[in-house]
C-alpha cells in the first residue's frame, strides 16, 4: 500500500493510515457488501449487519473525528482526518456517508449549543459504542433537493418556492409541519436529525433554522427505506413532521446566522464528501490493476495489453490528483472553521473538491468496470457496487451541477474582489 508516497507521514500517521486500511479492508468492506445485497427492510431489522457496522466504527470513535478536542474531539491533525475519510470512501461509500451524517446533528450541537443541549444531547453521543444515538442531516424535501445548495447565492431564491418542513414559536418551543423526502441519509435508523426548516413567515429557504430533533418525538413518522440503485449501504428514506414539539435551545441556529452557517456546514460536508470520493475511485483504481494482472486474453495478462496499461496509467493520474487537491480542500477548510473561526471561507474551494472528485470516482470506476468486461457486471466482483456507488456519487450530497454553478456563483461575484 503506497498511496500516500508523495505525503511525508509522520509515525502516528503511518499508524493511522495502516489501522484504518485494516479495519475497513477486514471490517467495513465485508459487512457494507452483506447489506448492499439485502432487501431495504431486511437492512435496517434488528440483527441486520448494519448495526455491527455502525457499532464497530463508534468504537473506533470515528464519529468524533470532525469535532476539535476541546469539544469532545479527537486530537488529530488535518492530514489524519483526511486519511481517515479516504480509507472509509475506500471501505464503503454507504458506512463512510452513515458515520458522516450521524456527526453532523451532534457535532453543531457541541459547537453552538447550549450547555443543556451538550449535556443532554452530545455528551451521550461522544461516549456510545453501541449505535444508541445515531443522527442524520434533513436538508432534501419533496420539493427541494439541490436547489437548497443555490438558495444562499441565487438572487432569485424565492422564485424556488417555500421550504416543505416549516417551523414556528409556540411559547417556549417550536412547532414543526412537513416532510423531509425518502433520500435523507440515514434516516430509517436515526435516533437525532439535523434539520433544516423554513421559518413560517419566512419568504424563501434562506429564511430557516437548523434544529435538533430526537425522532422518538410525539408527531414524528418514519416512512419505508428506499431501494437505491448505489449507496444502498446507507439506508434512506422518509421522514413526516405533524406538529413536532422541540425545546427553544433545541434550535441551535437562526437568522441572520443561518445563512452564514448553511453555507459553511456545506464546505464541510464537501471536503468530506471529496475524501470519500478519493477513496472509493482508489478502491476501483487497485480492483481494476489487480484483475488486469491475472486475466489472461489474448494470450497473455490483460496488463501487457498497451491499451490496458495506458488505461491504469490514466486512472492512476486521476486518482493522485484528486487526492492532491481535497486533501489541501480539506486542510484549508478546516484551519479556517475551527481553528480561525472564520465563517467567511469562500465556497468554490470545497465545492471544487467534491465536484473534482466525484467525477473522477465515477470515471475510474467506469474504466475500471470495463477492463473487467462482463465479470464487471457481476456480483461476483466488487467492482459492480463501486461503479452503482460511483454513480450515485454524482448526485449524492448535491449534484456536481448545482454545486458547480454554486462555485460559479462565489467566483463570478467575489474572485478578485
Amino acid at each position: 500500500m503506497s498511496y500516500l508516497d508523495l505525503d511525508r507521514l509522520s509515525g502516528d500517521d503511518e499508524i493511522i493510515r495502516r489501522n484504518m486500511h485494516r479495519f475497513a479492508e477486514e471490517v467495513l468492506r465485508p459487512l457494507s457488501i452483506k447489506v448492499d445485497r439485502m432487501e431495504p427492510r431486511d437492512r435496517i431489522a434488528p440483527g441486520s449487519p448494519l448495526y455491527d457496522a455502525i457499532r464497530e466504527m463508534k468504537k473506533m470513535d470515528l464519529h468524533k473525528i470532525h469535532l476539535p478536542k476541546d469539544r469532545g474531539g479527537l486530537d488529530l491533525t488535518n492530514l489524519q482526518r483526511y486519511i481517515i475519510d479516504e480509507e472509509l470512501g475506500w471501505a464503503s461509500l454507504g458506512f463512510a456517508t452513515l458515520i458522516g451524517v450521524d456527526a453532523i446533528p451532534f457535532t453543531i450541537a457541541a459547537l453552538f449549543g447550549s450547555e443543556r443541549v451538550r449535556d443532554e444531547l452530545v455528551k451521550p453521543w461522544l461516549e456510545d459504542t453501541e449505535g444508541r444515538y445515531i443522527g442524520c442531516w434533513g436538508v432534501t424535501e419533496p420539493e427541494h433537493g439541490s436547489d437548497y445548495i443555490l438558495a444562499f447565492r441565487d438572487k432569485d431564491v424565492e422564485s424556488f418556492g417555500r421550504g416543505n418542513v416549516v417551523i414556528e414559536r409556540d411559547g417556549n418551543e417550536w412547532v414543526i409541519n412537513g416532510q423531509k423526502s425518502a433520500w435523507v441519509s440515514a434516516a430509517p435508523i436515526c435516533t437525532h436529525m439535523g434539520l433544516h426548516a423554513q421559518l413560517k413567515d419566512g419568504k424563501s429557504l434562506r429564511d430557516g433554522v437548523f434544529v435538533i430533533v430526537p425522532l422518538n418525538l410525539k408527531g414524528v413518522r418514519k416512512g419505508e427505506p428506499v431501494d437505491m440503485l448505489g449507496n444502498r449501504d446507507c439506508p434512506q428514506g422518509p421522514v413526516f413532521f405533524d406538529n413536532v414539539h422541540v425545546p427553544d435551545d433545541y434550535v441551535i441556529v437562526q437568522p441572520p446566522f443561518y445563512e452564514v452557517f448553511s453555507d459553511q456546514l456545506l464546505n464541510l460536508t464537501s471536503v468530506n464528501m471529496g475524501a470519500y470520493s478519493v477513496g472509493l475511485a482508489r478502491a476501483a483504481f487497485e480492483e481494476a490493476l489487480k484483475y488486469a494482472r491475472t486475466r489472461v486474453q489474448g494470450g497473455k495478462p490483460l496488463i501487457e495489453h498497451k491499451n490496458i496499461k495506458l488505461k491504469i496509467y490514466e486512472m492512476f493520474e486521476k486518482v493522485e490528483t484528486a487526492r492532491y487537491y481535497v486533501r489541501k480542500a480539506m486542510d484549508y477548510v478546516y484551519t479556517k472553521f475551527f481553528i480561525e473561526q472564520s465563517f467567511a471561507i469562500p465556497p468554490r474551494y470545497a465545492r471544487a473538491a467534491q465536484v473534482y472528485a466525484k467525477k473522477i470516482a465515477f470515471e475510474v470506476a467506469h474504466d475500471a468496470l470495463q477492463i473487467f468486461g462482463a465479470y464487471g457486471l457481476s456480483k461476483e466482483f466488487i467492482i459492480e457496487k463501486l461503479f452503482r456507488d460511483a454513480r450515485a456519487l454524482l448526485i449524492e450530497d448535491g449534484t456536481v451541477e448545482a454545486l458547480s454553478l454554486d462555485a460559479a456563483d462565489d467566483i463570478v461575484q467575489n474572485y478578485g474582489v
